[in-house]
C-alpha cells in the first residue's frame, strides 16, 4: 500500500468519527487567509478564502459556515478552530475567545473553541509541507485537531496564548536579543577589516574605541589607511546605535523586575511613577526624589 492510499484511509477514518462539531483550520498569510473545514456527516473538506488582516471577514465566514450546516441538518454545531503558532501572534485567538466571552455575558452558548498548535509537534511527511514556507496545510491541521479532540496521546502540542500584558513584557528580552545580534555583527565586521591589516588585539566594544583606532599600526608597521579609517568610523556610528539601545532596554528590564517586587496592591499611578523614576536613574543617573543613596 503506497503512502497516498494510506493517507486517504487515515483521513476517511478520521472524518467518520462524529464529534459533534465543525472543524476548521486557518492558514494565515499577509494577503489572504485560507479557511479549511469539515462538517458533521461529510467526508469532504471545503475551502474558503478571506482577505488577510481583518477579523470581520473571518467571523462572517465562520458564521456563514455554521448557518449552512444548520440549514442542512437542523442543528447548530459549535466550531473547533485551529491555527499554527507563528508570525500572526495570538490576536486572532483572542478575537475568537472574545466572541465566546460575549456569548457568556449574554447567556448564550459558546460556539467557538480556539486552539493554537506548535506545528513542529505534528508528525507529517515532507511532501505534506509547503515548499519554501515549510508550513502545514489545512487538511493536516484538521486531522491533528480531530485526533486531539478524540483524546489520542502525543498527537500534537497545543500552545497556550499569553495575556496581552505578558506578551508585551516578553518584547524586552526579544528586542535585546536582536540588538545584541546587531552589535556582534558590527563588531565582527570591524575586526575583520582590521584583521586584513594584521591587527588582532583590538576590541571595538570598548568605550575608547575611537581614540585607540588612531594608535593602531598594521602588521607591517604602517598607520591605518585613510579610507579604511573612514570606513571603520562609519561602522562605529552603526555600532553605537545598538550599544545605546541595549542600555535603554536593559534599564527597562531592570525597572520591570523592580516593579514585580513591589506589592501588587500599589495603585497603578504610583507604580507608573516608580517605573519612570527607575528608568531615569538607570539611563541618566537622575536620583529618585527623596531617595537615600548609600556609598559603596
Amino acid at each position: 500500500m503506497n503512502s497516498s492510499t494510506t493517507d486517504r484511509l487515515e483521513l476517511h477514518a478520521a472524518v467518520r468519527v462524529d464529534l459533534g462539531a465543525i472543524f476548521v483550520s486557518l492558514e494565515l498569510s499577509r494577503s489572504t487567509w485560507l479557511i479549511t473545514s469539515i462538517v458533521p456527516g461529510s467526508e469532504k473538506m471545503s475551502r474558503h478564502t478571506v482577505a488577510g488582516g481583518g477579523s470581520a471577514g473571518l467571523l462572517a465566514c465562520l458564521t456563514g459556515l455554521r448557518s449552512k450546516v444548520e440549514a442542512r441538518t437542523g442543528r447548530l454545531y459549535p466550531l473547533v478552530v485551529i491555527q499554527e503558532a507563528g508570525l500572526s501572534g495570538f490576536w486572532i485567538d483572542r478575537v475568537l475567545n472574545r466572541e465566546n466571552w460575549i456569548d457568556r455575558v449574554l447567556n448564550r452558548e459558546n460556539w467557538i473553541e480556539s486552539h493554537i498548535v506548535d506545528a513542529a509537534s505534528i508528525a507529517v511527511s515532507r511532501r505534506h509541507r509547503r515548499a519554501k514556507t515549510d508550513r502545514l496545510d489545512g487538511e493536516a491541521l484538521i486531522r491533528a485537531l480531530m485526533a486531539f479532540k478524540r483524546g489520542e496521546p502525543r498527537v500534537c502540542s497545543m500552545v497556550r496564548g499569553p495575556t496581552p500584558e505578558n506578551e508585551d513584557r516578553r518584547r524586552i528580552n526579544r528586542e535585546r536579543k536582536v540588538l545584541v545580534a546587531e552589535r556582534v555583527e558590527h563588531v565582527n565586521r570591524i575586526k575583520g577589516l582590521l584583521f586584513s591589516q594584521g591587527i588582532r588585539d583590538y576590541d571595538p566594544s570598548r568605550r575608547d574605541r575611537r581614540d585607540r583606532l588612531g594608535e593602531l599600526r598594521t602588521g607591517d608597521g604602517r598607520a591605518l589607511p585613510a579610507h579604511m579609517r573612514a570606513q571603520i568610523g562609519r561602522e562605529f556610528d552603526r555600532l553605537e546605535l545598538p550599544l545605546g539601545q541595549i542600555k535603554v532596554v536593559e534599564a527597562a528590564h531592570d525597572a520591570l523586575l523592580a516593579a514585580t517586587a513591589v506589592d501588587a496592591s500599589m495603585p497603578a499611578a504610583m507604580l507608573l511613577k516608580l517605573l519612570v523614576a527607575l528608568w531615569k536613574y538607570a539611563t541618566a543617573g537622575v536620583i529618585i526624589e527623596g531617595a537615600l543613596m548609600k556609598t559603596a
